[in-house]
C-alpha cells in the first residue's frame, strides 16, 4: 500500500495504542518478560497465556425485541416490510449507499453486483486468490472469467501494480477483497479503475466497521457487498447486503436480487436473475445486530493493533500491515514467519504456540482459489466450462500463479481476535509469540 513502507510499524501503532497500553502493561508486561526466559510449554515449561480469552453473548434482548415486533406483522415478506426498511436505514449509517438491497448471503450480494454491472459472457474480473469462493461464484455464473492477481506481502490485499499488469481489453471489473477486515488501497484501486473504465466492487464480507482513510468501508467503489453469515462481526445466521450510490447500477440492485422484476413499477420481467431475497425475520435480527457493530469493530481494532505493537520488534516475523489512516477490524489477525529466521517450520512453531495457550492456526485457506480441484479441472458447470470450450477465454487455472499469495498461505499464522478478549489477554498472547520466536530463532 502506497506510503506505508516509510513508516515503522512501531511508530504508527504506538500513536494509536499509547493510551490503551498505559494501563495494561504493568504486571502483565512483567509476566511476559519472565515468560520469555522460561522453557517452552511444549517442553514442560510454564504457559505464557494464563488468562481466559473471555466470552459473552452475541445476541440477546435487542434481537428478541426486534423479533417480537416482527411477529406482530401480517407478512414476513421482505418487500416494503418494516424490518427490511429498518435494516436498510441502519445499514446506511454504516455504509452511506443510496440504493440498498438485502439478500440471502454475501455470495448473493456479489452476484447481484456483478449482474447489475452488466458483466457477462467472456468478460474478465480481477480479484484476490485468497478469499472465500463466494467472491467468484457470481462471476462464474455470469459466464465471466475470474482473473487472480497477487497480494501485498503484509496486507494480504490486492497488489495494485499486479492488478494493472493483468488488465486486458476483456477486463470489466475489479473485486477488492478487504481480507481479515483490513482495507485495500481503495484510492489506488479507484484511480486504476477510473483510468481503465472498470467497475470497482468491494467485498466487505470480513470488514464490517472498517474504514479506508477514515471513510466507511464500501463507500469508495461502485458497489459495496457485505455478509451476515454466522461467523461475521454481525450476523443473522446467513444473509447479505449490497449497496451502490452509482445511478447506473443502484436502481438495478433490487431487480437482480429478486428474479429480474422491478417491484416499484411492476411490468413483468425484463431481465433474468435468481431469487436472493432476505426474509423479515432475518432482517429483524440483522437490524438489531447493527446497533452492536461500532463497539465490536472498535474493540477488535484496538486488540489487533496492540498485538502488532507487541510483536513489532521480532525480526523474524512480519506483523499484519495496516495503513496508519485506516481502521482494520481483524476478522482474524495474521502474521508471517520468515522461514530462514527460524530453526523450525511453521507446523512446529504453531504447535509450540498452541502449547503456550495462544489461539492460533497455520495459514488460512489450504490453497489459492485457482488451486482448488474445480478450478484446476475447469469443471464449473456439470464438469465443463462453456466459456473456455467456446474459445472466449484462454485462461488456464492449472498454470495460473500468484507467488506472493502462495507464500502467504505457507508462512502465515492466524491468530483469533474476538471482541470479548481483554488487552491483558492479548499481551499474554504476544508474550507467547515472543517466547516461541526467540526460542526457535536461527
Amino acid at each position: 500500500m502506497g506510503g506505508t513502507n516509510s513508516l515503522s510499524r512501531r511508530q504508527w501503532v504506538a500513536g494509536a495504542s499509547g493510551l490503551l497500553l498505559a494501563g495494561a502493561t504493568g504486571k502483565a508486561g512483567e509476566k511476559a518478560a519472565s515468560g520469555q526466559r522460561s522453557s517452552l510449554a511444549l517442553h514442560g515449561g510454564e504457559k505464557a497465556v494464563k488468562k481466559a480469552a473471555g466470552s459473552g453473548p452475541r445476541w440477546g434482548q435487542p434481537e428478541r425485541q426486534q423479533l417480537d415486533a416482527m411477529l406482530q406483522q401480517g407478512s414476513l415478506f421482505y418487500w416494503q416490510g418494516p424490518q427490511t426498511k429498518l435494516l436498510t436505514e441502519r445499514f446506511r449509517e454504516v455504509c452511506p449507499a443510496k440504493y440498498v438491497q438485502t439478500c440471502s448471503s454475501g455470495t448473493a450480494a456479489i452476484h447481484i453486483a456483478v449482474a447489475a454491472a452488466g458483466i457477462g459472457l467472456g468478460d474478465e474480473v480481477i480479484t484476490s486468490p485468497i478469499t472465500d469462493i463466494g467472491t467468484v461464484i457470481g462471476v462464474l455464473y455470469q459466464q465471466a472469467v475470474p482473473v487472480f492477481a497477487d497480494l501485498g506481502p503484509g496486507t494480504y490485499n490486492l497488489d495494485v501494480a499486479d492488478v494493472e499488469r493483468r488488465i486486458t481489453p476483456k477486463t470489466k471489473a475489479i473485486i477488492a477483497v478487504h481480507l481479515t477486515g483490513n482495507p485495500c488501497d481503495m484510492d489506488a484501486l479507484k484511480t486504476l479503475a477510473d483510468r481503465h473504465n472498470l467497475v470497482l466492487i468491494e467485498d466487505c464480507a470480513q470488514a464490517w466497521g472498517a474504514r479506508s482513510r477514515g471513510r466507511p468501508i464500501g463507500s469508495v467503489g461502485h458497489f459495496a457487498c457485505f455478509s451476515l453469515q454466522n461467523s461475521k462481526h454481525v450476523t443473522c445466521g446467513d444473509g447479505g447486503v449490497v449497496g451502490s450510490s452509482d445511478e447506473r447500477f443502484g436502481p438495478l440492485l433490487q431487480k437482480f436480487g429478486d428474479k429480474g422484476g422491478d417491484r416499484r413499477k411492476w411490468g413483468g420481467f425484463d431481465a433474468f436473475a435468481t431469487n436472493y431475497r432476505m426474509s423479515e425475520p432475518q432482517a429483524a435480527v440483522a437490524a438489531a445486530q447493527l446497533k452492536r457493530l461500532e463497539p465490536i469493530a472498535a474493540k477488535r481494532a484496538r486488540l489487533g493493533n496492540l498485538l502488532s505493537e507487541k510483536i513489532a520488534d521480532l525480526g523474524g516475523l512480519v506483523p499484519h500491515q495496516v495503513h496508519p489512516e485506516d481502521r482494520a477490524v481483524y476478522w482474524f489477525y495474521m502474521f508471517r514467519m520468515r522461514p530462514k529466521a527460524f530453526r523450525c517450520g511453521r507446523s512446529e512453531f504453531v504447535k509450540a504456540l498452541l502449547a503456550e495457550g495462544a489461539p492460533v492456526s497455520g495459514g488460512y485457506i489450504a490453497v489459492p482459489l485457482y488451486g482448488e480441484p474445480v478450478f484446476q479441472k475447469h469443471g464449473f458447470f456439470a464438469g465443463r466450462w462453456p466459456v473456455k470450450e467456446m474459445g472466449l477465454t484462454t485462461m488456464d487455472f492449472s498454470k495460473h500463479k500468484c507467488p506472493e499469495a502462495e507464500a502467504i498461505l505457507k508462512t502465515g499464522i492466524r491468530v483469533t481476535i474476538e471482541e470479548h478478549m481483554t488487552e491483558e489477554y492479548i499481551i499474554e498472547v504476544a508474550a507467547a509469540i515472543q517466547k516461541v520466536a526467540r526460542h526457535y530463532a536461527a
